[in-house]
Parts: C-alpha cells; sequence; structure tokens
C-alpha cells in the first residue's frame, strides 16, 4: 500500500480491493493492525465473495489532535483473514505520516502581586503539539517603568511537556511618597521554529496483492482524497496579562505622624521651653531676694549675728578671672549672704544663719565662689539650694571645707536642693566653696544666649559658737 499523509485533526482515506481466487464461496474478515489501529476503520469489516470476484473496502485515518500522536511516519497493516481457509491470511502493509502541529499552553502565577521595587511570577508553559519545539519567552509594556526578565529565556520542550519559568519583574524607580501605582504587562510564549507547511492533496491506492490457496486479496483503484479541515498547524497562543503593584517607601500614615510630631516640636520651641526658663529664673530670683531679705532682718536684730557678730560675713568668690587678678577676664563668684537668719539666737551663741554664693564664669574657663566660715564659729549646714536659671551646661563641684559635698552636671536640673537632719559641721576659717566649670552657657528666658554661666547657691544651717 502506498504511503497515506493525515493531519491531525482531520481525517483521510484509502482503498483495499478484496479478491477471491479459490473455488469455493469464501468470507473475509478486515482489521487493522498496528500503531495507528486506535484510529483507523475498515469499512465494510467482513466480506463475501463468490469464486473469481472481488469487493473494494475503504480504510479510514482520523487521528486526534493530541500530543500522544507523534508527529511522522507510523506503520499500517491491515490483516485479511478467510473464514474457510485461516490459513491463507493476507497483510498487506503501507505507512501514514502524521503532519505535525503546534500549539502551546501558557499560564501566569499569580496574576498580580505588589512590592516596593520589584516582583517574582511563576510562568507555566505545555507542550501540546505533538513535534518537539523551542519556545522562547518576552514581555511587554505599555511604557518604560518596567524591566521583565525571564530564567531561562528560552526552553526546548517535548510533546506533553510541561516548564515552570521564573520571571522577575523590577520597576525603574522607587515610590517615596503617594498612592501606589499598578502597572500592567503581558508574557507572550512564541515558538522559536517556522510553521510547517498545511497537508496537500494526497493520491492513494493499492497495489500489494497476494495469492494463496483459494483466497487472496489487493489493494486496488487510485483515487484523490482530501483531509478534512484540520486548525491551523501553527498557533500563536494569546499574551497573558499581567499587574505588579508598586507601594510607596514611605506610607500615608507615616506623613501624618511625621507631620504631627514636627507640630509638637515646634510648639516645644515657641511655647513650652521659654515658659520653662521663665519659671526657672523666676524661681531663682525669688529665692535669692528671700535670703536677701532674711539676711537684712538678721542684721537689723541686736543678736550676736548682727553687724558686729562674726556671722555676719559675707561670702567670698575668687576664680581664674575673678576681680583682681591681673589680665582676668572670666568668671568670677561672691557672696552676699549674711550670717545670720530669721531664726533668732538660740542658747549658748547658737543661731540660724544662711550664706548665699553667686558664681559668674566664662565658656571654657572654671569659677569658684567661696563662703568662710568666721573665727570662733562652727557652721552646723543642714540645707542647699542651687540654681542654674539660665539653662548652663557644665559641672559644680560642692565642697565643705576639704570634704566634697556634690558633682553635679548643670544641664541636668535648674532648681536642685539638698537636705541633712544631722548637720555638717564646718570647723572656723574653714570654707564652702562651689566651683563651675563653664562648657556652654544656656539662654535666658530673654531669647538672647548668655555670655557666660551664672550659679547661685544658698547654704543655710546653724552658726554656733566654738567650745574652748
Amino acid at each position: 500500500m502506498p504511503t497515506v499523509t493525515v493531519s491531525p485533526g482531520g481525517t483521510a482515506t484509502t482503498t483495499l480491493t478484496v479478491r477471491n481466487d479459490g473455488d469455493i464461496v469464501e468470507a473475509y474478515t478486515l482489521e487493522v493492525v498496528g500503531d495507528c489501529a486506535a484510529w483507523s476503520t475498515v469499512e465494510p469489516a467482513r466480506v463475501s465473495l463468490y469464486p473469481g470476484t472481488s469487493e473494494t473496502v475503504t480504510l479510514t485515518f482520523a487521528p486526534p489532535r493530541s500530543h500522544e500522536v507523534r508527529a511522522g511516519e507510523t506503520p499500517l497493516a491491515v490483516r485479511v483473514l478467510p473464514a474457510e481457509h485461516p490459513e491463507s491470511v493476507v497483510v498487506p502493509e503501507g505507512t501514514v505520516t502524521v503532519e505535525p502541529f503546534h500549539e502551546l499552553r501558557t499560564e501566569l502565577e499569580p496574576r498580580r502581586r505588589r512590592g516596593w521595587l520589584g516582583a517574582r511570577f511563576r510562568t507555566a508553559v505545555q507542550n501540546k503539539g505533538n513535534t518537539p519545539i523551542d519556545v522562547a519567552f518576552t514581555g511587554k509594556q505599555a511604557g518604560e517603568e518596567l524591566r521583565l526578565g525571564f530564567t531561562p529565556g528560552q526552553k526546548r520542550l517535548e510533546p506533553g511537556e510541561s516548564a515552570e519559568i521564573r520571571l522577575k519583574v523590577r520597576a525603574a524607580k522607587l515610590i517615596w511618597f503617594g498612592e501606589p501605582v499598578t502597572w500592567p504587562f503581558e508574557v507572550e510564549a512564541a515558538e522559536a521554529v517556522a510553521a510547517a507547511g498545511t497537508a496537500s492533496e494526497t493520491t492513494v491506492g493499492a497495489a500489494a496483492g497476494t495469492t494463496a490457496g483459494t483466497a487472496g486479496a489487493e489493494a486496488g483503484g487510485t483515487k484523490p482524497v482530501r483531509p478534512e479541515p484540520a486548525p491551523s498547524d501553527l498557533l500563536r497562543p494569546e499574551p497573558v496579562p499581567g499587574e505588579f503593584l508598586q507601594l510607596p517607601v514611605l506610607p500615608k500614615w507615616l506623613l501624618i505622624v511625621l507631620a504631627a510630631l514636627l507640630a509638637l516640636l515646634l510648639a516645644w520651641f515657641a511655647l513650652v521651653r521659654p515658659a520653662v526658663k521663665s519659671t526657672a529664673k523666676q524661681a531663682a530670683t525669688e529665692a535669692a531676694q528671700e535670703e536677701a531679705a532674711r539676711g537684712g532682718q538678721q542684721q537689723g536684730s541686736p543678736t550676736p549675728g548682727g553687724p558686729d557678730s562674726p556671722g555676719g560675713n559675707q561670702g567670698q568668690g575668687t576664680g581664674p578671672d575673678a576681680p583682681g587678678t591681673p589680665g582676668g577676664n572670666g568668671g568670677s563668684g561672691t557672696g552676699p549672704g549674711t550670717g545670720t537668719g530669721p531664726g533668732g539666737t538660740g542658747a549658748g551663741g547658737t543661731e540660724q544663719s544662711s550664706a548665699t554664693i553667686d558664681v559668674e564664669t566664662n565658656a571654657g574657663i572654671k569659677g569658684v565662689g567661696t563662703y568662710k566660715v568666721p573665727a570662733g564659729k562652727v557652721f552646723g549646714i543642714t540645707d542647699i539650694v542651687v540654681a542654674n536659671f539660665q539653662g548652663d551646661e557644665g559641672v559644680l563641684t560642692i565642697s565643705f571645707g576639704e570634704r566634697k559635698i556634690t558633682t553635679i552636671a548643670l544641664e541636668t536640673f535648674r532648681n536642685q536642693d539638698y537636705h541633712w537632719v544631722t548637720p555638717i559641721q564646718v570647723p572656723e576659717n574653714a570654707t564652702v566653696t562651689a566651683a563651675v566649670t563653664c562648657a556652654k552657657p544656656g539662654t535666658p528666658a530673654t531669647g538672647t544666649q548668655a555670655s557666660g554661666c551664672h550659679q547661685v547657691i544658698n547654704v543655710s544651717g546653724v552658726l554656733s559658737d566654738l567650745a574652748r
């Protein structure tokens, strides 16, 4: 039998002539055998012939449009079995050529993803055709905002084989503020081979005939057979759409929070900070005025703490730039506090007393203010009040005689006070010392930064006669 060509999804036919060369009536059963038997038929499948007569049967081939039917040549055989003489079976052979067709199925998973700068997708592709093909992957986008990359960019697929290709989508630039932006794109899987030609008109016939005993079969008669129309051999799949949702780096709610924080910061510098400085300065001024009033009352009273009393001595301040130091232009310390207080005089020459030490110094310079305990007296200190009304920065060290009481960072307070239940005794001619190292002058309530640091220290306690 000659070669028959058929397209998947279409049909092709040929004929076969069966002749009875015997001398008795014979019935013949015809059956297609081989790889193409599943999609081939014979009509009629059984014929009865008188001696010397023949009949033509039709072979129809209808391969499905499936990757399971591979393109190429497929062996064909028809078994002609006589009923009376089965030993005289005849099997004429031929070839059926299945034409190739191409079909791809493409899917994008997921269809939509979000990210700041890029996202990853999966492209699934399957070769639904009946011949191996090379598949090339391309991405398209309306503008130039996205870059699409496939790994790998090309893949060879056997019939029925599937593959998963990684797709990386990356935006050209970040979106710092604003609303999310949706970038649509398309993915296309195209074949890298040219389309095969379509099936042409085919003439088929039969010439294979044998005679065995009383039965025989031969292919007879040739006639043109046109396969039924089949779909196009090269199907270019439609592009698969996808979307990348690009998110802003800084979300909208963060901008609202930043604006609120900025407003609070401006309110602090414009309203709260000046009020705090003004309150601190006012408190320091009131404390100094109160101590000065108490000192005036003690000086005007006829007590041992009056003007002629050793308790009325004023504190003195010295420093690298104190008045009287040659070439000095830095800090100074004074002690206008008096040695008497409103507590009056107690028994045995004991009286309440207080002293104020005022220390002023420039930035980077150490200033010292002192109060000296009068001769013949012992100062039992119970309270200290320190005022940093300018908000200076630096270090303050307070010492009673040779004993260091405390060291304080100026920037940690505005007003600070210390109290002792048991008085700290400072002997005669010893000093209460306040040493200020100015790092940075503060800014008073006037809003103009001060030229130097200024601290006020008030020391109070019991001034008593020294036992002889």
